[in-house]
């Protein structure tokens, strides 16, 4: 994620994400002017009787303009949804590790190892909504905290919490009351994990998706034979910056309709994850 100064106008006029966008278009743009440019020599130079009107792209451009407009608003929802759902994990993970601390003696051993498995819960979770998590990572987690060498690591993190809870309660470590409350603690952290895999998994519909590229597509295909007898030359920079403009907000979309991925404009969940694992062992002592 980009950290920026939103009063900063010079900056964000020629950030490099600018950059990044235009070469992520730079071959529809270089197809679109060629395209648009053939169009404009064969009109114009050839002379040919044809009488050209905007009111049809006037219109088709407003409805197309109220499908962008709903598409990006449905995955800045995600996106935000998302933001929130780690927020959860950074209050969750702080309650917790507070209730630890003050439920469990200080000279207990198994305090470091509770701090340990809260704090690669955030880590282990962020690599699992990206393309799961990394061999690597995952042998040594499972070797570090000594757990189950489940597929599912977050999983397998919150099944050995659970464990050592119920441990506690056996050896009366902790009263039922206190187990009761952690009980609650340690769902809350699963049903963040479940929340965030509903967001991951279930994209925007197919169809919507193909058909706002489909439009967008004959919007500009069609754009051409609009402004050619008016507008001579002038349409091929014209149609290219509108390509621009309409394939940018799209891309935004794109991106961010899957907020846990390592786009420019993803979610912090690493600086997320190294903070919440700082809280927890500042927490922990």
């Amino acid at each position: 994620m980009v950290e920026y100064n939103p009063k900063s106008w010079l900056n964000l006029l020629f950030h490099s994400y600018s950059r990044y966008v235009f070469r992520r278009l730079l071959p529809a743009l270089i197809y679109v002017t060629v395209y648009t440019s053939l169009i404009t020599y064969v009109f114009y130079e050839l002379n040919i009787d044809f009488v050209s009107t905007t009111s049809v792209h006037s219109i088709l451009g407003i409805v197309l303009g109220f499908f962008l407009v709903f598409r990006t608003n449905g995955a800045y929802d995600r996106w935000w949804e998302g933001r929130k759902v780690w927020g959860e994990l950074v209050n969750e993970t702080r309650n917790m590790a507070l209730k630890f601390s003050v439920m469990v003696p200080l000279d207990h051993p198994m305090r470091v190892y509770i701090t340990e498995c809260i704090s690669a819960y955030p880590t282990a979770l962020k690599e699992h909504l990206r393309e799961g998590v990394p061999t690597d990572m995952a042998k040594e987690m499972v070797e570090k905290l000594k757990m189950d060498d489940l597929y599912h690591i977050p999983n397998a993190i919150a099944k050995k919490l659970f464990t050592i809870t119920n441990q506690f309660k056996k050896e009366n470590t902790i009263d039922p009351e206190q187990y009761r409350v952690l009980d609650e603690q340690l769902t809350a952290l699963t049903n963040i994990t479940g929340k965030c895999e509903r967001i991951r998994n279930t994209p925007i519909p197919y169809s919507y998706s193909m058909f706002m590229k489909k439009f967008i597509f004959t919007f500009i295909a069609t754009l051409p034979f609009a402004f050619v007898t008016v507008y001579h030359y002038w349409t091929i920079l014209i149609v290219v910056l509108i390509l621009y403009i309409l394939m940018s907000i799209e891309l935004l979309a794109e991106e961010i309709e899957d907020p846990f991925g390592s786009d420019i404009n993803d979610l912090p969940t690493d600086m997320l994850a190294v903070k919440i694992g700082k809280n927890v062992s500042e927490i922990m002592g």
